[in-house]
């Protein structure tokens, strides 16, 4: 069995303190901590051998606590019960449900033998879940029963309602043709289909033995999970992980947290997301911190409830996450006192939403951090002592072990300050996109992934995400970043969220739009937002049309679609193409 080593994989040129060099906005991280070439089940079980008797999993709603050693063991037998079904190393396993602990528990049972885990967005309606269970293969799926408007075991049953029929683990579908094993989340889930419950009581003593040797078999540069793109501009793409690229990642974004062992890690984010099953769970496993769960779906009210009742040190979420939690935190009663720290991301935070959630939630440690998928996921964060205004307009500096580059159309290097496209190379890139060579080849040109996101460094290091390539607005041949009107917009003092994209215009190529939501209250004209901007930043900038909405179209995981907004404006006449 491999040890938590130092792994010779990966070989920067030179690491070093973060900074750019020779002018160019090129940056090496640090070589310490060493990478540790480990699987996940050896990095869980390092943590049960050191911290077996203190807490792992909290579940505040439930009123339900579970310590390493007793988590531990709920892994193993639902990993038996697995193995007993016949599923085995390389399999498809896809997860389809909120966050629940059947979820944490299916992520690591799956690894402990090396089946791959395959995250379905709980969002997904029955042609996504289609095409996600076609699209890697997937021999099983555990599902829950159902979550808020959507009925997962109806939607599967849709697909395959070959399940009325078969023996539950003998389902031959003809929609979903490598789909044997459905397991649900649920006391009476009806013909064809497992109960997790049983499932987790269905290995003896033969699947139980065969457990450590089949651990000891896997390599940390196993494929062991797969995620889903948003598959916005097309469909969506499988990124492939390794344990090598989770465990370290995840290490890496605690460690500059400062989380340890006495700590509790509250994840209202999404788990199919490598923000909430990665930064948070693995990343509290690789500290022997808690994991504390407020419920199945993110709620203020809910988060901030299991924040006081954990005494959680540290709190994920993305900005809009954090809005709702403000507005909360001022109408209830919480004790926040125990919280210094956490992450914020996957969005652009305004500098006035970091001001209150350090002097209203006690984070005064609170970080940012900037990644994707394909990059398991984060690559810059900032450190917990950096100054308010870089925290606020910078994603921080560079991980370790990793190589970024800026670099323009032609794929040279830009001079610190200029803007181009961000690359990252480094133990963090993934295998791939799973059966899509073609487009893992345009992603990944010399180990270097292209991230698509337009960004700048600074002569520190510090990185500032200034939008998508494909985002960027042409203004009568000026480049326009949506993200700078969007900070700019933050400034109103009546407005909570704003996006900014571009529409077809015939006579300027484009025009730039933005979708505000107004604070609760407020009463917000467009004209009062196009007043605030005429004058005070450049002419070009100043939006043409204005949206005033009660809320965005998101992601699950919290991300603003801006091709649904485009796509609105176009539909409803706003484009003059």
């Amino acid at each position: 069995m491999s040890t938590l080593t130092e792994s010779p994989a990966v070989r920067l040129e030179e690491p070093g303190s973060g900074a750019s060099r020779d002018g160019l906005s090129h940056v090496v991280g640090e070589g310490t901590p060493p990478l540790r070439y480990a699987t996940i089940p050896e990095a869980l079980r390092e943590t049960v051998s050191r911290h077996g008797a203190r807490r792992a999993v909290v579940l505040p709603q439930e009123g339900r606590t579970l310590t390493y050693a007793e988590f531990d063991r709920e892994v193993d037998a639902l990993a038996a019960g697995l193995l007993a079904l016949g599923l085995g190393k390389g399999d498809r396993i896809g997860i389809w449900s909120p966050n629940r602990l059947e979820w944490i528990l299916t992520q690591f049972a799956t690894a402990r033998f090396g089946a791959i885990l395959v995250n379905i967005n709980p969002a997904y309606r029955p042609v996504e879940l289609e095409y996600a269970l076609n699209a890697v293969g997937c021999r099983a799926v555990v599902a829950a029963e159902a979550f808020k408007s959507s009925r997962y075991i109806d939607m599967l049953r849709e697909l395959a309602p070959e399940l009325e029929t078969c023996e539950p683990g003998r389902l031959r579908s003809s929609r979903l043709p490598h789909l044997e094993i459905a397991i649900a989340m649920s006391g009476d889930p009806g013909p064809g289909l497992f109960r997790f419950d049983d499932v987790i009581r269905l290995g003896g003593p033969e699947q139980t033995a065969r457990l450590d040797a089949l651990t000891a078999g896997l390599s940390p540069d196993d494929p062991i999970n797969i995620q889903f793109t948003s598959g916005t501009t097309g469909s969506p793409k499988g990124a492939t992980l390794t344990h090598y690229n989770i465990v370290n990642n995840a290490r890496f974004v605690t460690g500059r947290i400062g989380l340890t062992e006495e700590d509790a890690l509250c994840i209202p984010v999404p788990l199919y997301h490598c923000f909430g099953m990665v930064m948070g769970v693995l990343g509290c496993v690789t500290q022997g911190a808690a994991m504390v769960f407020p419920g199945e779906g993110f709620d203020a009210a809910e988060t901030l409830y299991a924040v006081s009742e954990a005494r959680c040190a540290a709190l994920y979420g993305v900005p809009t996450m954090f809005v709702a939690m403000l507005e909360e935190a001022a109408r209830g009663n919480y004790d926040l006192s125990s919280l210094r720290t956490g992450v914020m991301a996957g969005a652009s935070c305004p500098i006035e939403v970091m001001q209150r959630v350090i002097d209203e939630m006690n984070m005064s440690e609170v970080t940012i951090c900037y990644g994707m998928t394909e990059t398991s996921p984060v690559s810059f964060q900032s450190f917990v002592d950096d100054p308010l205004d870089k925290r606020v307009t910078t994603v921080g500096r560079i991980h370790p072990h990793l190589e970024v580059k800026i670099v323009d159309a032609e794929g040279g290097i830009v001079p610190v300050g200029e803007s181009g496209e961000l690359c990252t190379r480094g133990y963090s890139v993934m295998r791939g996109y799973w059966g899509d060579d073609e487009r893992t080849r345009e992603s990944i040109v010399d180990g270097w992934m292209h991230s698509g996101d337009l960004a700048t460094l600074d002569e520190e290091g510090f990185c500032c995400i200034v939008g998508r390539v494909k985002d960027m607005i042409i203004r009568g041949g000026e480049n326009v970043y949506p993200r700078e009107i969007e900070d700019y917009l933050f400034r109103h003092p009546d407005i909570r969220e704003a996006q900014v994209f571009g529409i077809p215009d015939r006579r300027f190529g484009e025009q730039v739009c933005a979708w505000v939501v107004p604070h609760e209250g407020a009463a917000l004209a467009p004209e009062d937002v196009v007043a605030f901007c005429r004058g005070r930043i450049a002419h070009f900038k100043v939006p043409k049309h204005v949206r005033i909405v009660e809320e965005l179209p998101m992601t699950v995981t919290g991300k603003p679609q801006k091709f649904v907004m485009r796509d609105w404006m176009v539909e409803n006449g706003y484009a003059d193409a």
